[in-house]
């Protein structure tokens, strides 16, 4: 019988923190902006909260080749599909993350949510949520995550 901890992701959250520390120390470095490295810290975390809050992650980094833009995480809350947008920011004192989903980003999301609705029959029930992630500073193990049920995706 597998234990609730076992289901938790810390196992996953362990092994993907180690590999990256490996993949840091081993491979040759890539030139990556760092407010690219901080967006990927961001999104993981996202997605590891969500879990915990009981979605049950579906894709991530979801691209359709007829549009231009992309979903960051697309999941299920219970009978829910939701499709997530996720902001990183290193500090409070800039925009908030929710606020930089302007509309430009907002009609590029909704084009990529046609595409992945095709498949699904017309009454399945989705929404559209932000997530903000916080980091204290630049090393912080534990950002601040709040989550933005049922967003507008009207522009």
């Amino acid at each position: 019988m597998l234990s609730r901890r076992s289901l938790s992701g810390r196992p996953t959250r362990a092994l993907l923190r180690f590999l990256d520390w490996l993949a840091e120390h081993t491979l040759p470095a890539q030139k990556i902006a760092a407010h690219h490295l901080t967006g990927r810290r961001g999104e993981e975390a996202a997605y590891f909260h969500l879990r915990k809050l009981g979605y049950t992650m579906v894709a991530r980094n979801f691209r359709s080749p007829r549009c231009r833009g992309e979903i960051d995480l697309i999941g299920w809350e219970n009978d829910v599909l939701c499709f997530v947008e996720v902001k990183t920011r290193s500090t409070h004192d800039v925009k908030p993350g929710e606020a930089a989903v302007d509309r430009h980003k907002r009609r590029e999301v909704a084009a990529v949510v046609r595409e992945y609705l095709r498949r699904f029959p017309p009454s399945c029930q989705w929404r559209f949520d932000i997530v903000s992630v916080y980091y204290g500073h630049s090393k912080a193990r534990q950002p601040q995550i709040e989550v933005f049920r049922n967003s507008s995706l009207t522009v």
